[in-house]
């Protein structure tokens, strides 16, 4: 038996790349956040480059089998994304609850939401240059980036979803081209706002993967560690899900100590089953992520498991986030020959 391994998304940006310290101290932006950046720009791509150069080489390192870019160019998950669409005002930004609660500046909304211009398909170019193990790229998606935006112009969610849905839909399309083996959409707020999920966000998803082929995953969690401390230990959106048209979905599971039997309700997935937990620097012992492993081989066959990380890396540091990533292939072995 073998247990492919991999990492949701984001990995530590290198201090000299980016204010950390900064960084750290505030919510995940939704707007831009230049003020970042350690680089100036004429510098920054080139930067980020060398930044990428070193994340890969730690996946690859640590026996990591798909790799993503680590969204060295990003100053959040979602904002890059978002804030490169027609339609919005960034000038005067908008505001939103995020998932805490608490008002963060967001995306205005206030005409046609379109993409104009391939976003990532540069980054999906250059990470294919550093590696010939399986490659993935993440994008922001539409039910999430609905809600973290202040819409001034559709009036409508669902509809808003739905033309975000459509801009995602066509990256997904020029990514897939470029060369990403595997394409993922980020929509953490399936959790945070299961009522609002129910009413619209599966014909959102659906349309944002329309015609995309091979592995396509939906990450799903309950929010970054730093942010969101105290953790639901089930997901209020899960089996709905099962019927979406993503093939895999990314699940937290370490840190909210997740009941693995909660897997029985998406059979049609497989599953990328989440064995470290981000809330905390101490470094995962193999045997530890075997045990978790080997929880979810009860209820999913290896065949439809993948294990990774809780979530995005972005905010341990570099060391710690590489030694969790060595402790989650050793441990993926263990299972693997238990």
């Amino acid at each position: 038996m073998t247990l492919l391994t991999t990492v949701v998304g984001s990995y530590p940006q290198p201090p000299w790349l980016i204010d950390r310290d900064r960084l750290g101290e505030r919510l995940p932006p939704r707007v831009r956040a230049r003020e970042l950046w350690r680089i100036p720009e004429r510098y920054l791509e080139e930067a980020q480059d060398d930044a990428t150069r070193l994340a890969v080489a730690d996946m690859e390192r640590a026996g990591v089998d798909v790799v993503t870019d680590g969204e060295m160019r990003r100053e959040s998950y979602s904002n890059r994304f978002a804030t490169a669409l027609d339609g919005v005002d960034l000038d005067e930004p908008g505001v939103a609850l995020d998932r805490t609660g608490h008002p963060n500046p967001v995306p205005r909304v206030v005409g046609e939401i379109r993409r104009t211009r391939p976003v990532e398909v540069r980054d999906v170019q250059f990470l294919r240059s550093l590696t010939s193990r399986t490659t993935k790229i993440t994008v922001p998606g539409p039910f999430t980036m609905t809600q973290q935006a202040q819409d001034d112009f559709y009036g409508d969610e669902r509809e808003l979803a739905l033309a975000y849905a459509a801009a995602v839909n066509e990256e997904l399309h020029d990514l897939k081209a470029a060369g990403a083996d595997v394409v993922q959409i980020d929509e953490p707020y399936l959790q945070a706002r299961p009522e609002a999920a129910r009413a619209y966000a599966i014909e959102a998803i659906d349309r944002a993967l329309d015609g995309i082929e091979g592995d396509t995953v939906l990450h799903t969690c309950f929010g970054y560690a730093h942010v969101v401390h105290d953790k639901p230990h089930g997901y209020p959106f899960l089996r709905e899900l099962d019927t979406c048209r993503a093939t895999h979905l990314s699940l937290e599971a370490a840190q909210p100590g997740l009941d693995a039997a909660i897997l029985a309700e998406v059979p049609g997935k497989t599953v990328l089953f989440g064995v470290l937990d981000l809330g905390t620097d101490d470094v995962e012992t193999p045997e530890v992520v075997a045990a978790r492993v080997g929880r979810a081989l009860a209820v999913v066959g290896s065949e439809r498991l993948v294990i990774a990380p809780d979530c995005g890396m972005k905010y341990l540091s570099r060391e710690r986030a590489l030694r969790k990533l060595e402790a989650m292939v050793a441990g993926a072995e263990l299972a693997a020959r238990a």
